[in-house]
């Protein structure tokens, strides 16, 4: 028992984050660009303006993605880049850039995993409203037509939105990331209506002009909660907890049942709508309906989780985190469990093949004297989250497969190249590119199906 034979092992990046070539080719503005030329938004002044250059150096990419073994590759496209305008105009170099990338991943014997829109927004479409815009679900549903055209010949497989949970509620609420609005609530509940229906239509849209065998899915986030102890009430406190949505009107988009409830199941949570029904638009049975398209998989992003307990009252409580307790360099908090707990929940409320779309660690990295990268806290790291996978899946959820965030070491959005997450150590100066000992040890994971974790 462990995991699938046919278990896919992989790495993610996305668009902004690795590509640089901002302004070439054609390309238009994304949020992005405009947000990082801010005086004060982004750490240091840092901006994706180059990146890590994979737009000139993705045979370099995939040459040592080829070399670790890796068998998929989790990478978004911009939207921007594909179509300048977001809509309309078609921008044929953006569309070669695309299909070079995913041909050299073909012939090199790794799977492209595309993720249409990972939070770069189309600066025009902003300029018109954005998600604001009603008539943003169809201008998502026009991008995705255009993907499925063009590239589902070479692609089997894909996700259409990443982490909405951040790109609303950093982007819209807490302004932390681009556009960085500080949103009514009412307005971030209006956007977040318009993104699900505009995952519905891109859904229709893919399956409508893509290739037959086609897969599609969807790569949302959340804290997990995992249960103090094996008791019944504190496996059921951890799973309550996990669901429900938060308190805090503030912290209303951090949540997983209100992003993937009416996605899966149809319809929207009962304490979202108990919570916050004075903020939400109307929601017609066609626009659930809509939001309702069938999925072969859905994708989670999981980094860390909350210890729960039920309380003396029987509802669910955090348990407090003790003096010391361990944390990455980003200060996220080391949390193992929550890789076996959240996809097991998760798997026991929407029923779908699971995969872990995002999972890693920032870490202090740099090139030691023998002019190697040594990272053993991210081996250590990697070891116990993905032993604890491991186990979900020999306890019957059905886990396909691993995305390692990241790749390589990148642009790190408003923490701009403060935090390395990367297997492979990007040298910003020169963009020299070497694999960590975590790159080597997850090679030899991969080699070995993750038998000796």
């Amino acid at each position: 028992m462990g995991f699938r034979d046919d278990f896919v092992w992989g790495a993610a990046t996305a668009s902004y984050q690795v590509e640089g070539a901002a302004y070439e080719d054609g390309k238009g503005l994304n949020i992005w660009d405009v947000f990082c030329k801010e005086p004060g938004r982004v750490y240091n002044g840092d901006t994706g303006d180059v990146a890590c250059d994979q737009y000139h150096r993705y045979k370099e990419d995939v040459a040592i993605m080829k070399k670790l073994g890796i068998k998929a590759y989790r990478f978004s496209v911009s939207w921007a880049r594909i179509m300048p305008g977001g809509t309309g105009e078609i921008n044929p170099k953006g569309i070669a850039y695309y299909k070079n990338l995913i041909h050299e991943m073909v012939e090199n014997g790794i799977e492209p995993y595309m993720t249409l829109f990972h939070w770069d927004y189309p600066y025009e479409l902003y300029k018109r409203g954005g998600w604001m815009n009603p008539d943003s679900v169809q201008w998502f549903a026009d991008y995705a037509r255009v993907i499925a055209e063009n590239f589902s010949d070479e692609v089997k497989h894909f996700f259409t939105m990443n982490e909405p949970q951040c790109f609303i509620g950093l982007g819209y609420r807490t302004a932390e990331h681009a556009p960085g609005v500080h949103a009514p609530i009412r307005d971030t509940f209006e956007m977040a209506v318009n993104v699900l229906k505009a995952h519905g239509a891109a859904v229709k849209a893919l399956r409508q002009y893509g290739a037959k065998d086609i897969k599609i899915g969807y790569a949302p986030t959340g804290t997990m909660c995992y249960p103090a102890s094996d008791k019944p009430e504190d496996i059921e406190a951890a799973r309550k907890l996990l669901f429900a949505c938060p308190d805090n009107p503030e912290e209303w988009t951090w949540n997983v049942s209100f992003w993937s409830d009416p996605v899966i199941l149809g319809k929207l949570p009962d304490d979202l709508v108990e919570k916050y029904g004075r903020y939400l638009p109307e929601i017609t049975k066609e626009d659930l309906e809509l939001m309702h398209q069938p999925l072969d998989f859905y994708g989670q992003n999981i980094y860390n989780g909350f210890e729960v307990r039920a309380g003396k009252d029987g509802k669910p409580e955090r348990v407090d985190r003790y003096t010391g307790f361990p944390k990455t360099a980003i200060q996220w908090p080391v949390t193992p469990e929550c890789l076996y707990w959240g996809p097991k929940f998760l798997y026991e409320r929407y029923k779908l093949p699971v995969y872990i779309t995002e999972n890693g660690l920032s870490c202090h990295d740099w090139v030691s004297v023998d002019g190697k990268v040594h990272d053993p806290n991210r081996i250590d790291f990697l070891q116990t989250y993905l032993r604890q996978l491991k186990k979900a899946s020999e306890d019957g959820v059905d886990i396909r497969g691993y995305f390692e965030w990241s790749l390589m070491d990148n642009f790190e959005w408003a923490k701009g190249y403060f935090d390395r997450f990367g297997i492979v150590f990007v040298d910003y100066n020169t963009q020299e590119r070497i694999i960590k000992d975590s790159g080597y040890w997850y090679a030899k994971v991969i080699e070995e199906n993750g038998e000796n974790l």
